[in-house]
């Protein structure tokens, strides 16, 4: 089993070797850095479950580092160390959400106790021996960006329980995934996983879909139909796009998830329903209610817990794994193509791309490129015009001053009309080195004379 990680922040280098030494002696494996900066460009790198600080240093203090750090990783626990230590201080520092405050000089037993409990906590990030060993629950999410290690850290940490999940995202960031990675994480894996697009079925079949109906409960109900909270039973149904429901629709969908029964159309008998929630959206759920466009009690029944998963632009080392993962699925399923790797050029105008269609926009181009290409590596320009992107040529920097310096040239010859002394005045410039100018770019003064 691997050993936990502890991320050590002082800028007192012997305090920073005599803590190292204390807890690698007590089998943790340690990483130090010196201020708060650097700390934070450790993170990725290192993974660490818990990370222990000074609260005074130069530059940025330990509760600046806290929030730096959760603004990335909310759930990473963080124990302050402190010479300076006050009551106030400890309070406003657990308020914040930092696990323990403890001042110096510190106890070794009641700091490895600490630190135990901290690690209770089940923090996760990416290991191989995390609470489930079993990593089938999550494989059909390609990731190494440690913001969704994060992410599926506190999806593991959800699943076990029962809450309602609301996931709100851009499109095409991969919200239906989470929500299936959640429902194999939970108890209720065996079970089925329903996914409803509430935007795709018309308002008028939306009831009959979710709750089913009887035998003719309506014109051209000739049988009856199991609802798919029915078929969800004792498993997870997931609603996406949940923002685009009906508002007459989401009173009936409210009913349904305070009684935990359903009442199928064309009858007055209830079926009781064991089923977890999921629910996901691109839309800004709160700006809907402030709109009226969305039920705040439907809203607080389904966010008890939110996940946000972050835009591929900002997790851009994810884009190569992403773009040779997809580029080995397409080439499995299309025998005749002949690309195989993507070039330099290619793999570098993927990573510069803003992707404002995210993980589905990028699936598109690499299909879209594999189907076109005539060799087996894709070039940049498939890639650039799979983009929309113009190609951009940059001119040398010779050129560019040569060109500025004409261009300025002619603008001020034009609007002095050819006035070489009124010209060379503006350019601050005497005469003589001016019409050294014009004749090194071959402009005739007399030229701009005319009307």
């Amino acid at each position: 089993m691997n050993r936990h990680r502890i991320l050590l922040v002082d800028d007192d280098p012997s305090l920073l070797k005599l803590l190292s030494i204390r807890l690698q002696a007590n089998n943790f494996d340690i990483e130090t850095a010196s201020n708060g900066s650097k700390a934070l460009n450790k993170l990725t790198s290192f993974q660490p479950h818990l990370i222990i600080t000074d609260l005074r240093m130069r530059g940025m203090g330990g509760l600046d580092l806290f929030k730096a750090i959760h603004q990335q990783f909310p759930t990473l626990p963080v124990i302050i160390l402190t010479a300076h230590g006050t009551i106030p201080d400890a309070i406003n520092a657990t308020h914040m959400g930092v696990f323990s405050f403890l001042t110096k000089p510190f106890d070794s037993e009641g700091l490895l106790k600490t630190i135990e409990r901290a690690l209770s906590q089940g923090y996760t990030c990416n290991d191989k021996d995390i609470e489930n060993n079993d990593q089938h629950w999550r494989h059909k999410i390609i990731s190494q960006s440690a913001v969704i290690e994060e992410l599926l850290g506190q999806a593991w940490r959800i699943a076990q329980s029962n809450v309602s999940t609301l996931i709100q995202s851009d499109s095409g960031t991969g919200k239906e995934l989470l929500a299936q990675a959640i429902h194999n994480a939970s108890p209720r894996h065996n079970a089925p996983f329903i996914p409803v697009n509430c935007a795709a079925i018309p308002e008028p079949l939306l009831e009959s879909e979710l709750f089913g109906h009887r035998k003719g409960a309506f014109t051209g109900a000739t049988h009856n139909r199991t609802g798919l909270f029915e078929t969800a039973n004792k498993g997870t149904l997931f609603l996406d796009e949940i923002g685009n429901m009906p508002m007459e629709f989401q009173v009936k969908l409210l009913r349904v998830l305070e009684d935990g029964k359903v009442r199928p159309m064309g009858t007055s008998a209830t079926i009781p329903v064991d089923v977890r929630i999921i629910s996901a959206t691109n839309i800004d759920l709160e700006a809907a209610i402030e709109a009226n466009n969305f039920r705040e009690d439907l809203f607080y029944r389904l966010n008890v817990v939110m996940l946000k998963i972050p835009p591929l632009r900002d997790r851009r080392e994810d884009i190569p794994l992403l773009a040779n993962h997809f580029l080995h699925r397409a080439c499995d399923r299309t025998e005749q193509t002949m690309a195989s790797s993507f070039s330099p050029e290619a793999m570098e105008a993927l990573m510069m791309a803003p992707w404002p269609g995210n993980v589905r926009q990028l699936l598109n181009v690499v299909e879209q490129v594999v189907a076109l290409s005539v060799t087996s590596v894709i070039s940049a320009s498939l890639i650039r015009n799979a983009l929309h992107i113009k190609t951009c040529t940059v001119v040398p920097l010779v050129k560019a001053r040569i060109d500025f310096e004409r261009n300025y040239l002619v603008h001020i010859l034009q609007m002095t009309r050819g006035n070489v002394t009124q010209a060379a005045l503006l350019a601050k410039r005497n005469r003589t080195e001016f019409y050294k100018l014009l004749n090194r770019h071959q402009l005739e003064p007399a030229l701009f004379r005319r009307s």
